[in-house]
């Protein structure tokens, strides 16, 4: 998730910096110079829902007495071990005892959470800082600071594929004898810190390891604002990283070689196209896809049939992987670049 550029960590952050605000104000603000009484729960109804699928909320009517006058008021919070009959402690304002607050312990609750909210994603950033610069230091010390010079050769059909039901899914580009070129092992597993992945290159010898980030995304579902959708790669938003290493998408929807509507892409670098790629169904080869002719007319997220005079694969694997776990369209992280690049080809053509 994130919100329109902003990473989820940050948006998290928020979250939690208001819920202490608000556990503050409700724990030793909002009852000040208020008095403790006893008060019996007399009903407790529940409120009319405005979705059939909505969670159950509650109405719950307490009677209390201040100074020989009984009150009758509505609580501002609900716990599941409320019961008609039940007697609870209620703070009353004593220059209008018709006002009561019972919310104390949502009010601590929440403090609490906030305050869980905020250490963890301190704490995880300083360590994914830490994890950042040691990948960082470790790339130089191998001297692998960044990605190989474009080499042009004689092109190539080969196959981005993605793996898929485990949590630990990686990524290879194959050619067409099932060789694996380049591939993306995950080496690290974690549900609040980015992955590890060792970046192989089976042509050159070469392993170069990175850190990818969780998917992030924002959905919009206006016509007017585009979705979002990207990834951290070694700290980075993986569309800037492309864009700093040269890299621009021409994307467009098609539905070429006798499959349902995909999305095509011309990849360049430094002004010059270094492949063609197509998305496919998870069985890109053609004798797999004529052995499975429903599912080989339909394209899957993350397998690609790519067309490449590159020798050096580093850096248009990357590119290939920022779509592969993004699922976004075009190069900024969205869907409208390859929308109106489709629309700007059928006006030309």
């Amino acid at each position: 998730m994130s919100i329109r550029g902003i990473p989820f960590k940050f948006f998290a952050l928020a979250m939690g910096v208001i819920a202490i605000l608000i556990g503050a104000y409700v724990t030793f603000f909002q009852s000040r110079g208020f008095e403790k009484t006893t008060a019996t729960i007399v009903s407790i109804e529940e409120d009319e829902r405005t979705f059939e699928n909505e969670d159950a909320t509650y109405t719950v009517t307490a009677e209390y007495d201040v100074d020989g006058t009984r009150y009758t008021g509505t609580l501002d919070s609900y716990s599941p071990s409320y019961a008609v009959g039940k007697t609870v402690t209620v703070r009353y304002d004593p220059n209008d005892p018709t006002v009561i607050h019972s919310g104390g312990g949502i009010g601590l609750y929440a403090l609490i959470v906030g305050v869980v909210i905020v250490a963890v994603i301190l704490v995880t950033g300083v360590k994914n800082k830490k994890s950042q610069e040691d990948m960082r230091a470790l790339r130089e010390s191998r001297g692998q600071a960044g990605y190989a010079p474009s080499e042009p050769g004689t092109e190539r059909e080969l196959y981005f594929l993605t793996d898929l039901g485990t949590p630990k899914y990686g990524h290879r580009i194959e050619d067409g004898s099932r060789r694996v070129l380049y591939e993306a092992k995950m080496t690290k597993f974690s549900l609040t810190a980015p992955f590890g992945f060792d970046f192989i290159d089976h042509e050159h010898g070469a392993t170069v390891p990175h850190l990818v980030g969780h998917e992030e995304t924002t959905q919009w579902d206006t016509l007017l604002i585009d979705n979002h959708y990207t990834f951290t790669f070694d700290g980075e938003d993986i569309w800037k990283h492309l864009r700093r290493n040269g890299v621009t998408v021409d994307s467009r929807y098609d539905s070429g070689d006798g499959r349902l509507i995909g999305t095509s892409y011309r990849i360049i670098r430094d002004g010059v196209e270094i492949a063609r790629a197509e998305s496919t169904s998870q069985y890109p080869h053609e004798d797999d896809a004529a052995a499975h002719k429903v599912a080989g007319a339909v394209p899957a997220r993350g397998f690609y049939r790519v067309w490449t005079t590159e020798r050096n694969l580093d850096l248009l694997f990357v590119t290939l992987l920022a779509f592969a776990r993004s699922g976004a369209s075009d190069d900024k992280g969205g869907n409208y670049g390859a929308l109106f690049g489709t629309l700007e080809r059928r006006m030309k053509g």
